[in-house]
């Protein structure tokens, strides 16, 4: 069964977390620019978590923020 997305925000390293899956170890990391890091499955090269550096910082600036990536979304549940 598919699994939302999960946000979570650690105020003191000022990192938000988005995440389809809960982190492990044996994901590769890649920096996809401004300062955004991409968690991918070793496997299928899928983007499975974002680490979003400087978060606050960038709330602060009140600049449009997006990730550089392409997403097709779509409700768990069909209403």
């Amino acid at each position: 069964m598919e699994k939302g997305l999960t946000f979570y925000y650690d105020r003191q390293a000022d990192i938000l977390y988005i995440n389809k899956v809960k982190p492990y170890a044996e994901q590769q990391s890649n920096e996809l620019g401004d300062e955004i890091i991409a968690r991918y499955n070793p496997e299928t090269g899928e983007i499975e978590n974002f680490e979003v550096l400087f978060f606050s910082t960038r709330l602060l600036r009140q600049e449009l923020f997006s990730l550089p990536v392409i997403a097709n979304l779509k409700p768990l549940i069909e209403s």
